[in-house]
């Protein structure tokens, strides 16, 4: 009780507490990750154990639809696999590649953004101009070109071995330009306030004065970006796996399980692609929900209180 009164008595905790929304959107969310990093203990079955597994019971509907059986509650695939214990594993790599692509993005967009912003000169020229040509190109054509490079250089066998880590790579470079430009814009007004002049003037150094001082009062809008930007890595994951040029796929995520589905969709077998496409579209649309919350949050204009 006492946890929850401190954490009312914030800024943050009060706007958290007072909407439904961000409530809701976290509930979902937490309850979605909870299950996918902890599939072993709550999935009904092991997807990927061929003892769970039977192609007697392929193409079992829905448990309400006709045909249904009550040990499969969202039926199952091609395979005899049950669609629900499928989803939920699936949803483990498609969020460890969201979650590691946009932190690897956070990163690199940061640095080079406060960098850039505080140096000056033609360093930050050189990154503002990479900037502006990279965001006229599409993330997701930016991530197939990433993925055909890695295709072209290395090997097939080593590419679907390190095909996540490919795929961590192609979506974090294509979302970094807007952590750039966003912390580079704070940078500039910063970097003129009293406390950075002085800090010049006890000595301290230009990278403890960027990443000491600067870094944590420009923090707002980067986390509202990571936020926002954690649904659309997770999209474009999807997105790369059902065109077949993200994880294997004998790997599971949304993406793959999409693209299979998408198969028989004609064939009256709906559900193989219906519920993983409903499991995405939910997942997303939480992240998204925490990230207007968390911009209006942190914005101290919209402050009502």
């Amino acid at each position: 009780m006492k946890i929850y009164q401190k954490l009312y008595d914030t800024d943050i905790g009060y706007s958290f507490f007072n909407s439904k929304v961000a409530i809701v959107s976290f509930v979902i969310f937490l309850l979605i990750a909870f299950c996918s990093f902890f599939a072993e203990l709550v999935s009904p079955y092991n997807p990927f154990d061929p003892i769970n597994i039977s192609l007697m019971d392929a193409f079992i509907p829905p448990v309400w639809s006709e045909g249904g059986d009550i040990r499969f509650i969202l039926g199952t695939d091609q395979q005899g696999r049950d669609m629900l214990s499928t989803i939920i594993y699936g949803s483990r790599i498609s969020l460890i590649v969201g979650f590691a692509s946009i932190i690897f993005a956070m990163v690199l967009g940061v640095f080079l953004g406060v960098t850039s912003g505080y140096l000056g000169g033609k360093y930050e020229i050189i990154v503002m101009r990479l900037t502006d040509v990279q965001l006229t190109i599409p993330s997701i054509l930016m991530a197939l070109l990433v993925d055909g490079i890695a295709r072209a250089i290395i090997s097939k066998s080593m590419h679907d071995e390190m095909a996540i880590y490919v795929l961590i790579f192609a979506i974090g470079i294509s979302e970094w330009p807007q952590f750039a430009r966003v912390t580079r814009a704070s940078t500039l007004v910063e970097k003129n306030k009293e406390y950075v002049a002085a800090s010049k003037i006890i000595g301290l150094s230009g990278i403890y004065i960027m990443f000491k001082h600067i870094l944590p009062n420009i923090l707002r809008p980067v986390l509202v970006i990571a936020t926002i930007g954690l649904a659309l890595a997770i999209i474009a994951e999807s997105t790369l796996s059902f065109l077949g040029v993200g994880v294997p796929p004998t790997t599971p995520s949304l993406g793959t399980l999409i693209r299979f589905g998408n198969n028989f969709l004609f064939s009256g077998e709906w559900w193989i692609t219906f519920f993983p496409a409903i499991f995405l579209v939910v997942l997303a649309l939480s992240i998204n929900l925490l990230g207007d919350w968390m911009r209006d949050a942190l914005n101290p204009k919209l402050k009502k209180r």
